[in-house]
């Protein structure tokens, strides 16, 4: 069995961390998930539709999204080139769900060789 890519080594992560967890998927800077909980296309579409949706509503891009529903609650997480989207249950912490994809999403970047990833203030998509 080959290894995980460090994306989908990210997503594996975020699963083990959160019981509330649904899925997960890390996009990179176009939307296109390089990992995924589930179907990486659906993901990276939904996932690039909703960041679209958070950066229309402002002058910069989002940082982090957050939608609750009654169904569940919808997270994304941006740094540098990378984001990470993720559904969870109705009522999770929403505090610590972002501080793990915040953590997920560090680690990951930190990992990546530097060229990959672009300096802070440059737009991530």
């Amino acid at each position: 069995m080959p290894s995980p890519t460090p994306a989908e080594a990210a997503v594996a992560r975020m699963r083990e961390m959160s019981a509330e967890l649904r899925g997960c998927a890390i996009l990179d800077r176009r939307g296109r998930a390089l990992a995924a909980s589930g179907d990486a296309d659906r993901w990276g579409r939904a996932g690039a539709a909703l960041l679209d949706a958070a950066d229309a509503a402002g002058d910069r891009p989002a940082d982090q999204v957050h939608v609750a529903t009654e169904d569940g609650e919808v997270f994304a997480v941006r740094h540098r080139s990378l984001g990470i989207v993720a559904v969870a249950e109705r009522f999770v912490l929403s505090s610590l769900m972002l501080f793990d994809m915040r953590a997920v999403l560090r680690d990951l970047v930190r990992e990546l060789a530097p060229s990959a990833v672009p300096a802070p203030g440059t737009r991530p998509r």
